[in-house]
């Protein structure tokens, strides 16, 4: 990675794979500095693994504010960006839709309007989701040729977010210093996630009360991955924009698990998490009334395969484990960041 020194804003960077990925960006060398949100859980990978301690500056504040974060990009004057800042959550955006689609779509649009200024080269990098696609529970990995949309608030939100993207990187930035590129995830996994209603955060929180965890849709198939694997794209794909300045590498791109690998559904994960645990019991929430969420769900990563030599390092047995051991070391004593780092060490040793 050619990150050492450069200067590198990751926005969102107190959530939970913001606060991972500026671990692993300073353990490159990178000057990392962040825009977000306070965290909005206790507790969190943010404050646990103590991620202030590690960065060049932060500026807490809301990505819709567009004068802040101005601003602050112009005093940072970044080389590249990682923008993660986002309402995550799929329930949570049927309470609050407005907040949902402005923070996503604006947020995002609030973020791009501040780089047509910027006087110096960027490569930038939109996180939006797997959600993104126009689901229509096709038992097919989707690519990134189907059409965007989406059901529920969110993953609508994250479809418009994309719209957006394209239409400004076509219309602002086809022929000047900033790249912008916009990536999808599967359904991340690993140790420092307290989020709610997130199914590991979920079980986590129910072995440790003693309780049993009501799985409200057991059925349900998605690209589940450990939190490392996209952010290794994130960052092989910032860094071929940085290296090369090709217009190739400004479109979008797809990071999920390996496609020989069984689907695995939500009640599959749960047993083997606690498996690994060594305790644990999931049981069906019974309760129909829950808003719509799709059942199937998964990802096609071959043109990241083929076009930039990204390859999934970690099968889900592995994902699986390192995060179940992750959140039994820490709930022992053990050190958060050293936790994390040692995860980030093995993962980027493994071939």
């Amino acid at each position: 990675m050619t990150f050492k020194g450069k200067t590198v804003l990751v926005t969102g960077h107190a959530g939970f794979k913001g606060s991972w990925l500026c671990l692993w960006l300073a353990k490159l060398g990178a000057n990392v500095h962040g825009f977000s949100l306070p965290p909005n859980t206790k507790p969190n990978h943010y404050t646990v693994a103590n991620i202030a301690e590690l960065l060049t500056s932060q500026c807490i504040g809301d990505i819709r504010n567009y004068d802040k974060l101005k601003n602050y990009i112009d005093e940072i004057k970044p080389d590249c960006i990682f923008h993660l800042a986002a309402q995550p959550l799929v329930k949570k955006s049927y309470v609050e839709p407005i907040e949902t689609f402005d923070t996503n779509v604006m947020g995002s649009i609030y973020l791009m309007e501040a780089l047509r200024t910027l006087e110096r080269p960027c490569s930038v990098v939109m996180i939006t989701s797997d959600k993104c696609y126009e689901n229509v529970n096709k038992k097919e990995y989707y690519t990134e040729n189907d059409p965007m949309g989406g059901h529920d608030p969110y993953s609508a939100s994250k479809g418009c977010a994309e719209v957006a993207i394209s239409s400004y990187r076509r219309s602002f930035f086809s022929s000047s210093n900033i790249m912008i590129a916009s990536v999808r995830a599967g359904n991340v996994i690993g140790g420092g996630d307290w989020a709610d209603n997130r199914i590991i955060p979920d079980a986590v929180r129910a072995v440790i009360s003693g309780k049993h965890l009501e799985i409200r849709n057991p059925n349900a198939i998605r690209p589940w991955q450990h939190v490392l694997e996209p952010l290794s794209g994130y960052m092989l794909l910032a860094e071929k924009m940085m290296q090369t300045k090709s217009s190739v590498y400004t479109d979008g791109w797809n990071f999920g698990p390996k496609e020989n690998e069984s689907p695995m559904t939500v009640s599959n994960i749960i047993d083997d998490f606690y498996d690994v645990w060594g305790k644990g019991k999931a049981e069906y929430d019974k309760n129909t009334n829950h808003p719509h969420e799709a059942e199937f769900l998964m990802l096609s990563s071959k043109k990241a395969e083929n076009s930039l030599g990204w390859n999934q390092r970690w099968n889900i047995a592995k994902t699986i484990k390192k995060t179940a051991d992750w959140y039994k070391n820490y709930y022992a004593g053990a050190d958060a960041r050293e936790l994390s780092l040692a995860d980030i060490t093995e993962y980027m040793k493994w071939k």
